[in-house]
Order: structure tokens, then C-alpha cells, then sequence
């Protein structure tokens, strides 16, 4: 049976188990904070496989954790921001993904990781940027996490930069990532299905991996105390930079 798993998805057993740790890890993450869960996975895979293959993967996952956590967001986020934010984010979604089918494995996850670690730099330095706080900085903003979610499915952390800059409070904050993750993501599929990044394989592995993803989210659930709210992002993105360091590193002097 093992066997008919790593021949659908394509993995060797190592593959699949570090893949599997990596889902359980970033799904709990995802679970107490609302976001970083492509990026971890991104972060950590991309020494496996290059990022246009994780794209279609992290997609699966995002939906996955998005179902779960839909409810609570729904409920709290300022649904308009949210709508403006998606509508950006469709637009931009296909640069990102042109830009990562044109260029070699190499140089994508270069880019990939260097943009990783810059948003959560901003993040962890608190880089506030009232223009975005305007009709243009919302839509922009919008456009600029589909570029990222195209590149490297960290569309998550480039609205929580837009959020971060309306001062608002973590639980108005974590409710809007969680539905502009969940709206994002099915707009998303009919992009990564025009470019052809969403096959069979990426399926495969992608729903090979939602079990152990929703383990993850439910545990990071569990463990969310809205007392200690203030020290899961700067925990999150310090693991974060952490991981995509690593990375960097390996891929550049392996």
C-alpha cells in the first residue's frame, strides 16, 4: 500500500516522511497564528523539490487549513477589505506564476527564499506603511500577495504587511488572513491550471498530505491562547527566517 502511495506521488519514502513532518509542523503553525503555513512549507520543501512544484502542493494545503478555520474568520474580518484583497490577488496571481515557470530551478528558489525572508524581516520589524491604508495601497496590496502566492505561495504574508498597517488588533488581523487565504485559494486553481502546474502528480501529493496537514491545524488550534497572541507571530516568523536561511544556504553552497 506504501508502495502504491510513493508511486502515485512520485516520492521516495524519505521524500514523503520529511514532506509529511514538514505539513504536520507548518499546519500547526497555521493552527495558533492564521498564516505562514506555504511559507513554511515552502521554506523547508523547496531542498526536496523546486517551487513550482510545491506551488500547486501548498494550494491543496492552504484549502485544506482554510476549511477548517473559514468559520472564525468569516465572522470577524472586515469582509470588504478581504473582497478587495482577493480581487488583487487574482490579478496578480499569473505574473507570479509566469515569473517561476521562466526561470530555471535554481534561480526560483533563490528568489523564492530571498522573498521569504524579506517579508518576514518587515514583519518582524514591525514596518508600518500608511499609504497602504487607501483604495489604491488595498488593491495593490492585492496584487502584490498574488505575485507572491505565484512565486511562492506567501500571498499570506504579504496581506498581513497590509494588515499591520491598519493597526489592527491580532484577532481582527488572524481573521483576515484565514479568509483571504480561504477566497484566494479557490480563485487560484483556474491559474495554476491554465499553467499547467496543477497535474496529476501535484494532486497526488497534495492530497496525500492534507491528513497529516489537518492533524497539524488542529493541534495549532488547540494550542491557540488568546493571552499569549502577541508572541506567536514573532515566534512564527523567527522560525520563519530560521528555515528559509537554512535553506538559502544549502541551495547556494551544497
Amino acid at each position: 500500500m506504501f508502495e502504491g502511495l510513493l508511486n502515485w506521488t512520485d516520492l521516495t519514502g524519505q521524500e514523503f516522511a520529511i514532506l509529511t513532518v514538514i505539513v504536520i509542523v507548518a499546519g500547526i503553525v497555521r493552527g495558533f497564528s492564521g498564516f505562514a503555513l506555504s511559507a513554511i512549507v515552502m521554506a523547508s520543501a523547496v531542498i526536496i523539490l523546486p517551487p513550482v512544484q510545491i506551488i500547486p502542493i501548498c494550494w491543496w494545503l492552504e484549502m485544506t487549513a482554510s476549511v477548517l478555520m473559514a468559520k472564525g474568520g468569516w465572522q470577524e474580518a472586515d469582509r470588504g477589505v478581504v473582497w478587495g484583497l482577493v480581487i488583487g490577488s487574482t490579478v496578480g496571481v499569473p505574473f507570479g506564476l509566469m515569473l517561476t515557470t521562466s526561470v530555471s530551478p535554481e534561480t526560483s528558489k533563490l528568489i523564492v527564499l530571498v522573498l521569504i525572508i524579506s517579508l518576514a524581516v518587515t514583519q518582524l520589524a514591525k514596518i508600518r506603511m500608511p499609504f497602504l491604508a487607501t483604495k489604491p495601497g488595498l488593491y495593490g496590496s492585492g496584487f502584490a500577495a498574488g505575485v507572491a502566492s505565484g512565486l511562492a505561495s506567501v500571498g499570506g504574508m504579504v496581506i498581513a504587511i497590509y494588515v499591520l498597517s491598519q493597526n489592527a488588533a491580532a484577532a481582527k488581523m488572524r481573521a483576515a488572513l484565514v479568509l483571504f487565504l480561504f477566497l484566494s485559494s479557490a480563485t487560484s486553481m483556474v491559474t495554476l491550471l491554465w499553467f499547467g502546474v496543477m497535474n496529476n502528480t501535484a494532486v497526488a501529493r497534495g492530497l496525500s498530505l492534507a491528513l497529516p496537514t489537518t492533524l497539524g491545524v488542529i493541534v495549532g488550534q488547540w494550542l491557540f491562547i488568546p493571552r499569549f497572541a502577541a508572541y506567536y507571530r514573532p515566534l512564527c516568523l523567527s522560525l520563519l527566517c530560521a528555515l528559509a536561511g537554512a535553506a538559502l544556504v544549502r541551495t547556494q553552497f551544497a
